[in-house]
């Protein structure tokens, strides 16, 4: 019987530990790919709902992309100008993702790592909490919270 008990805490020890190895991969799998930034707003920390800043991008920031891949590496194309003629600059630099706290580090080169909580993850939305450089926009003493909105 000690032998039936032990062989089923091992095994049941076993499908555990694979189970998170899953969701961590289908998560990065959901993670990896081209995003572009549709919405960024500011939101009051004290209610945690009210919308105090909203930003949309116009012109040639829409063609900005923010780029995943399974092998931890990010990427961020930045279009600016004006009418057709836009120019781009690109900046590469790694990640790391916890499927368990659901935390995004990104670390792009020449740059200092920048955390966020990833909030919604599906095929087609990414949606963070920036969780550096929060200011209180609207004066009352309470840091607000930047929320960035992605969508394929």
């Amino acid at each position: 019987m000690k032998k039936h008990l032990l062989l089923f805490a091992f095994s049941a020890l076993a499908f555990t530990s694979c189970e998170d190895d899953d969701v961590q991969g289908y998560e990065m799998d959901m993670l990896k790919g081209e995003w572009k930034t549709v919405k960024t707003e500011v939101i009051s920390g004290k209610d945690n709902t009210t919308a105090l800043q909203t930003f949309t991008p116009t012109g040639c920031e829409t063609k900005s992309i923010t780029e995943f891949r399974t092998d931890y590496y990010a990427s961020y194309t930045g279009f600016s100008g004006v009418g057709a003629s836009c120019t781009s600059a690109k900046t590469e630099g790694t990640y790391t993702y916890s499927n368990e706290d659901k935390l995004l580090v990104i670390k792009y080169d020449n740059d200092s790592e920048r955390a966020y909580k990833v909030i919604i993850l599906s095929n087609s939305e990414l949606r963070l909490v920036q969780m550096f450089d929060n200011v209180d926009v609207n004066g009352d003493l309470v840091i607000d919270t930047t929320y960035i909105t992605y969508k394929r």
